[in-house]
């Protein structure tokens, strides 16, 4: 009987969805930035050398949360324990768990050019676990996976990523997963264009 009540609601709330795809933390212009916000982006083009771009834009609505935010990112994208080839490895798992399609349209090149074979980025696009991959990769896909879906990682999955990266590359391997959690979920909040990443990736499938 529960579940029949709730029934119309959800129905409703289905029906309402393509109405809210509107930018919901849209950019704020620079000409309109706080004094706080003008630090945090000076503070970013020193730190990435690019302008504020992606999930940043709609977290510069808290300034300090976005500054914070960036430091992380720096460690754990460009200097994990793991590399950055399967550091893309894991955003990408990430972006796909979250259906994130920025998150994923950005990553996609990124991790290609980093090694990250296309069949392998397809596969996980797809929602399937590939089926050529290297140890490594199959190491770092499992951990994350697992992570994600199911709140934790087993035993044997643990022991195989500690006995490869250590124990500093299994916090930062949780580190990725977690940071791209935080990223997707301010875009998704925001609902932040997937199209912004631009067209050099094939779309996430839905």
């Amino acid at each position: 009987m529960t579940c029949c009540r709730w029934a119309p609601a959800l129905l409703v709330a289905v029906a309402v969805l393509p109405a809210m795809s509107a930018e919901r933390l849209p950019t704020i212009p620079a000409a309109q930035y706080s004094p706080a916000q003008a630090q945090a982006a000076a503070e970013f083009d020193a730190a990435r050398r690019v302008p504020l771009f992606g999930p940043f834009e709609p977290m510069m609505h808290s300034p300090r949360m976005m500054s914070q935010a960036r430091a992380m990112g720096d460690y754990l994208r460009y200097q994990s324990a793991i590399g950055n080839t399967l550091s893309e490895l894991a955003i990408l798992v990430t972006a796909r768990e979250w259906n994130q399609g920025y998150e994923w349209g950005l990553h996609y090149p990124i991790a290609i050019k980093a090694g990250i074979r296309r069949e392998l980025a397809d596969d996980i696009g797809a929602g399937r676990r590939p089926q050529a991959m290297s140890p490594d990769e199959a190491i770092v896909f499992d951990f994350t996976s697992e992570l994600l879906r199911n709140k934790q990682v087993s035993d044997a999955t643990f022991e195989r990523a500690r006995a490869r990266f250590g124990t500093n590359g299994v916090v930062d391997m949780a580190g990725i997963a977690g940071y791209y959690t935080l990223l997707a979920m301010e875009l998704n909040v925001a609902q932040y264009p997937a199209a912004a990443a631009g067209k050099d990736a094939p779309p996430l499938p839905p």
